[in-house]
């Protein structure tokens, strides 16, 4: 198998400074900036946020699948079978938790409509039946469309390099998370595994129920 060890440099880097120019702009500090001396801004600050994103990733993204490689592994048989179906329920599972998320305020179209200049995030504290069971439940889903591909090097590489900066994201995003939502975020954190499920981590529905109306501690389990 030949490698080109410079095309792995090239996509480990273009990787590096998309998950640095990504994560800078989702900051609160640079957001505050723009609130304080730029606040006519604010209100395209999300649409502009995530259009960036999405046109800088193809940059990574096109580098990954630029050279042609053979495979480091492929599926066969069973195996093959059980990675594609897990592939359709994560991006099954993608598009029926949308339901659950206020569109127009994820892309940012809601703030541009209103003229919203804060920082925080519009949508209130909701649990979705998935946030039941994994904190981020994206990036999980995200993770089993990655890793149920079939990789050469050039693949594999950017699965690493995005698993990594999923963990590191989610850190910061929970940071985020903690100032905005306080001890209710502070208690989910610790019912609820954050990007792989754990068995024993979850919330019942009743219990998240009582979560989202900002009920005391005491009385979450009752």
């Amino acid at each position: 198998m030949v490698i080109d060890y410079g095309h792995l440099i090239m996509i480990v880097v273009s990787w590096l400074l998309y998950f640095l120019l990504h994560s800078l702009l989702a900051s609160l500090e640079l957001k505050s900036f723009v609130v304080r001396h730029m606040p006519s801004l604010m209100p395209a600050y999300r649409l502009a946020y995530n259009l960036i994103a999405l046109l800088l990733v193809l940059i990574p993204l096109w580098l990954t699948f630029a050279k042609a490689s053979d495979y480091l592994w492929q599926w066969q048989g069973l195996s093959w079978w059980i990675a594609n179906m897990l592939a359709i329920l994560a991006i099954a599972g993608f598009f029926w938790s949308l339901k659950y998320y206020d569109g127009q305020e994820f892309l940012g179209i809601k703030q541009l409509k209103t003229d919203a200049r804060s920082i925080e995030d519009q949508e209130s504290f909701r649990l979705s039946p998935l946030h039941r069971f994994v904190r981020h439940p994206w990036y999980f889903l995200g993770l089993v469309l990655i890793w149920s591909r079939e990789m050469t090097p050039y693949m594999l590489t950017s699965a690493m390099m995005m698993t990594m900066y999923f963990w590191i994201g989610s850190r910061l995003e929970e940071k985020k998370l903690l100032r905005y939502y306080g001890e209710r975020y502070r208690l989910y954190s610790e019912k609820v595994a954050g990007l792989l499920p754990l068995p024993w981590k979850y919330l019942s529905a009743k219990e998240a129920g009582r979560l989202e109306k900002s009920l005391p501690v005491s009385k979450l389990d009752q």
